[in-house]
């Protein structure tokens, strides 16, 4: 699992920390209140802070797959889907069409829309150079 670094982790009610210094996440079991559900340890700090959101949602966002893999899995599979909707046969495109509503080259073109858009896509990690 990787912990992306410098990416601003989101607490709850207005709290946010950068994900390398977060380095402890304990659940609030017990007099577990309106947003108490997890302690946060910080590297900067001795005491806990107390956080609204749950200690998976936290991690999930500390270690999700990095901003340019994603999208070049979001990239791999439009392309993959626009080329097999490209090959689908002009008859049954017409059927899809008036039978279903289904608009096969409507669909290709957003496609292509999405996968040139997503080589134009800024990442998080240009938010803090």
């Amino acid at each position: 699992m990787e912990i992306k670094r410098d990416r601003m982790i989101h607490l709850g009610y207005a709290k946010y920390w950068r994900s390398d210094q977060i380095v402890g996440l304990i659940p609030i079991d017990e007099d577990r209140g309106p947003g108490r559900r997890t302690e946060v340890f910080v590297s900067s700090s001795d005491e806990p802070i107390t956080a609204s959101r749950s200690e998976s949602s936290i991690l999930r966002a500390m270690a999700s797959m990095p901003d340019e893999a994603r999208a070049a899995e979001v990239g791999s599979i439009a392309e993959d889907l626009m080329e097999a909707l490209r090959d689908v046969s002009p008859v049954l495109k017409r059927m899809l069409k008036n039978e279903e509503g289904f608009d096969v080259e409507y669909w290709v073109r957003r496609l292509a829309r999405v996968v040139e858009g997503a080589e134009e896509a800024e990442t998080q990690e240009d938010l803090f150079r």
